[in-house]
Order: C-alpha cells, then structure tokens, then sequence
C-alpha cells in the first residue's frame, strides 16, 4: 500500500504517504515508511525544482533596498548626517534625508520614517 501511495501521488514524500495511511486507520511510522520507499528504490522525498539561493537574490535584486544612515564630515569641521537607500539591481544611491546636528530630530529622522510596509 506504501509504494502504491508513492507511484500514484509523486509530490507526496514519505511524511505525507505516513499521515494518509494513519487517516484512513494503518498505525505505522514515518520511519517505516521511508524505509519501505527507500528498499522499493523510490525517492521518500521529493526533488524541489526551485531556483537555488542565489538565483533567488539575483532574481529579487531589483527590489532590495539597503538605507543606512550615516555621518559626513564637511570642509568646515562640521558633521552633517545623512540617510542613503541603495537600489541593489542597479547600485544607484538616493539621498533620503540630510540633517544639521544642531537640528533637533538629527538623533530621531532615522526612527521616524514612516512605516508604510517593505521597501
């Protein structure tokens, strides 16, 4: 009943083909039925045919934004900070927000941007 499960539902790995024997009343465990399939020379666990890791991040390249907020040291000895995003597909860099320390929210502008979801 075990290879038959298997042969007739291919996405099904051996967890699967486990949970259906025990629903339709077959007290046996998933080990069991692993070491049915793998006797029988059939795979207990399907093969994933996704992209791996990194043509996953290739692909989503496009939509990644890193921001970092940062300190700029002018000609004058003065500190300017500055909060940057970088488009990660494209490598431009975009100047969110610059703020003079004597400015109030120069501590606060990297914590209040507004949190309208993912980037």
């Amino acid at each position: 009943m075990v290879i038959r499960m298997a042969a007739d539902n291919p996405s099904w790995g051996h967890r699967r083909v486990q949970g259906e024997l025990v629903r339709l009343g077959h007290r046996i465990a998933a080990s069991t039925v692993w070491q049915i399939l793998h006797d029988a020379g059939i795979d207990p666990a399907p093969r994933r045919s996704g992209p791996t890791w990194r043509e996953f991040l290739t692909a989503q390249a496009k939509a990644v934004l890193a921001v970092d907020f940062l300190h700029v040291d002018t000609v004058f000895l003065t500190r300017i900070y500055a909060l940057i995003a970088v488009e990660h597909g494209s490598r431009r860099t975009h100047l969110i927000g610059i703020s003079h320390p004597s400015h109030r929210g120069a501590d606060h502008s990297s914590r209040s941007q507004p949190d309208d979801g993912p980037c």
